[in-house]
C-alpha cells in the first residue's frame, strides 16, 4: 500500500512493507534469509548478553574469530540455518521445529522463526 505525504512543499511516497524485507525487495530464498536474520540476532544478542568478546564467542562455538566478525555484521551467506541452530544450542537455548499442515491451501507452505 503506498502513502503519501508532504514535507515542506515536496512530496515524498512510500510504499508499507511486510514483515519481511526480503519478500518485499522480491529477492530468491526471502524466508530463508528472514530467518537466517532472526537466529542471528538472537545469537548476537546472547553474546552480549554474556559480555563475551569475539575471540571467547569463537570458542565457544567453535569457529574462528573472523566467522564472529561476519555473524555480528549480519554477513550470513556463509552460515546455514542448521549451523545458527547448532549456535543456539551451544549458547544454552533450546531450538524446537514445529511442522503442521497449512490451512492456507493458496501455497506450499511456510517457513518462520519465533523467539520468545
Amino acid at each position: 500500500m503506498s502513502k503519501r505525504v508532504t514535507v515542506k512543499n515536496e512530496k515524498i511516497t512510500w510504499e508499507v512493507g511486510s514483515d519481511n524485507v526480503f519478500a518485499d525487495l522480491g529477492m530468491t530464498d526471502a524466508k530463508e534469509k528472514f530467518a537466517k536474520v532472526q537466529l542471528a540476532m538472537k545469537i548476537n544478542q546472547l553474546i552480549k548478553r554474556k559480555k563475551l568478546k569475539q575471540k571467547e564467542a569463537a570458542q565457544l562455538l567453535d569457529v574462528d574469530q573472523g566467522k564472529i566478525s561476519l555473524l555480528n555484521r549480519g554477513r550470513l551467506s556463509v552460515f546455514s540455518i542448521e549451523r545458527l541452530i547448532k549456535f543456539l544450542n551451544l549458547l544454552e537455548q533450546d531450538v524446537e521445529v514445529r511442522i503442521k499442515t497449512t490451512k492456507n491451501i493458496s501455497h506450499l507452505g511456510s517457513f518462520r522463526v519465533l523467539i520468545n
